[in-house]
C-alpha cells in the first residue's frame, strides 16, 4: 500500500489533525533555488519513464495520482512539468469539472471509478471525486452529514483501489494567498494568459476560508495508509515539481514489478 511505501515531510498521517496554515506554502526543502534542483528534476524524469516501462511491460499495477489544489495552484504545471517525458500511451489525466448531466444521474464515485488507470498505465486526476466534499460543501449544496458519509465512501472506494492494485498517491498543491494574488494579476496582465482566467476564479476567492476548512476536513478525513494525502509546498512553482516528482519515483520505484520472460528462445532466433 501507498503509504508503506514512501516516506516525506510533506506526508499526512492517518487520522493527523489537519491545519493548513502550520504546513509551509514557500518550503524549497535541501534546495536554495531552482538551479540546484534543476538536475534532479532531470533525474526524476527521467526516472519515471523507465519505471513507467517497467510498470506496462508487468502490467500488474497502475498508478492513480490525484492533483488538489486552490485555483491558480498549479496543478496544469504539475502534469506538464514531471509528466512531460512519460510515454502518453500510458499515461492518461482525467479533468474533474462541472459534472455531466450523465454524471449527475450515477452516485458521486462514479465518474472517478470509470476513470480509474487500467493496470501497466499511469492516472491522474486534475481535480477528482474531492470535489464532491469540497465545491459542494462550500456553497452548501450537500449537508455536513453527507460529507461525513462521502469522506468514509472516499476511503472504502481508494481502499478497494489499494486492494487491487492500485497505488493512490494524492498532493494537495498548498499556496498561500499572496500567490494566489500574484498569479492571477500575473495572468490578467499578460493577454497571453487572460483565457485561463474566469469570473469564476475572483468569486472563488471570496470563499477562501471555507475552502481552508474543507480541504482540512477532508485531507484529516481521507489520508489513509492505502492513500495517503501529501501536502506539497506550491508557492515556489519549481520545488513543486521536484518535491512531486521525489515522492513519485520512490513510491513507484519500490513496487514489486518485474519484467516478463519472453514466451519463446530469444538465442534461437537467427536474423
Amino acid at each position: 500500500m501507498a503509504g508503506r511505501l514512501v516516506s516525506s515531510p510533506y506526508l499526512v498521517k492517518p487520522h493527523q489533525k489537519v491545519k493548513l496554515s502550520h504546513f509551509p506554502t514557500a518550503d524549497t526543502g535541501r534546495y536554495r533555488n531552482k538551479e540546484e534542483a534543476a538536475a534532479d528534476l532531470e533525474q526524476h524524469r527521467q526516472k519515471l519513464d523507465e519505471l513507467q516501462e517497467l510498470l506496462t511491460a508487468d502490467c500488474k499495477h497502475a498508478v492513480l495520482i490525484v492533483l488538489q489544489g486552490m485555483d491558480t495552484a498549479g496543478k496544469d504545471g504539475t502534469i506538464r512539468h514531471i509528466f512531460t517525458g512519460v510515454n502518453p500511451q500510458a499515461c492518461n489525466v482525467t479533468p474533474f469539472k462541472v459534472p455531466t448531466p450523465l454524471e449527475l444521474r450515477h452516485d458521486f464515485l462514479w465518474r472517478a471509478h470509470r476513470n480509474v488507470p487500467q493496470y501497466g498505465t499511469i492516472g491522474i486526476f486534475n481535480r477528482s471525486h474531492y470535489e464532491d466534499v469540497l465545491v459542494t460543501r462550500v456553497h452548501k449544496q450537500v449537508s455536513d452529514k453527507l460529507v461525513k458519509e462521502r469522506f468514509q465512501q472516499i476511503v472504502n472506494f481508494e481502499k478497494t483501489l489499494a486492494e487491487n492494485n492500485v497505488t493512490v498517491l494524492k498532493f494537495f498543491l498548498h499556496i498561500s494567498r499572496e500567490e494566489q494574488t500574484r498569479r492571477l494579476a500575473e495572468r490578467l496582465a499578460d493577454k497571453d494568459k487572460q483565457w485561463k482566467v474566469s469570473e469564476a476564479d475572483f468569486a472563488e476567492r471570496g470563499f477562501w476560508p471555507q475552502y481552508v476548512k474543507a480541504y482540512q476536513d477532508a485531507i484529516e478525513n481521507t489520508s489513509r495508509k492505502h492513500a495517503p494525502w501529501f501536502i506539497i509546498p506550491a508557492d515556489h512553482k519549481w520545488y513543486r515539481n521536484v518535491a512531486i516528482s521525489e515522492i513519485l519515483v520512490n513510491a513507484i520505484g519500490k513496487l514489486k514489478m518485474k519484467y516478463p520472460k519472453p514466451n519463446f528462445d530469444p538465442s534461437k532466433i537467427k536474423l
